[in-house]
């Protein structure tokens, strides 16, 4: 006895249903990749904004550094990790609290003197570096700060 194998047909209705039922999906699936790769990428910026802190922070402490140097090295390094136009849009402070004993520096690192503490913040607006328009994460700051003393 042969068997005849049969052959099953989707009917029309059905692939017209698959067809609204991925216009329907479909959105909302890109809408969370994006998401996640924009929330990623936020992290990430978020973090190199952190280690230019720490770049700038170690280069103030140093002998002979200035207000103007520490900046520039700053926007440098986020120029080179996260592009030179979103560096531009940095903004970079330098505080210095004096060591007991020490004169005020004025927050100047050329000023500065042994065991002072010197603390450097960078702030970058998230819409910046966004890769993804949107507004969810408009006005958002992504900051970093480090401090260390001067030597």
């Amino acid at each position: 006895m042969i068997r005849r194998l049969s052959v099953r047909v989707c009917p029309a209705h059905r692939r017209a249903a698959a067809l609204v039922e991925m216009a329907l999906v479909l959105p909302v699936f890109l809408a969370v990749v994006l998401g996640i790769i924009e929330f990623g990428r936020g992290l990430w910026v978020g973090n190199m904004v952190t280690n230019a802190a720490r770049e700038g922070a170690r280069m103030a402490v140093l002998d002979g550094s200035s207000n103007t140097e520490v900046r520039q090295a700053i926007k440098d390094f986020l120029g080179s990790a996260v592009g030179a136009t979103a560096a531009t849009e940095a903004i970079i402070s330098i505080a210095i609290t004096p060591a007991p004993g020490n004169t005020n520096p004025g927050h100047e690192c050329a000023n500065a003197s042994t065991r002072d503490l010197i603390a450097v913040t960078v702030t970058m607006p998230f819409n910046s570096v966004a890769m993804v328009p949107g507004k969810y994460l408009a006005g958002t700051n992504l900051t970093g700060k480090s401090a260390m003393r001067h030597e």
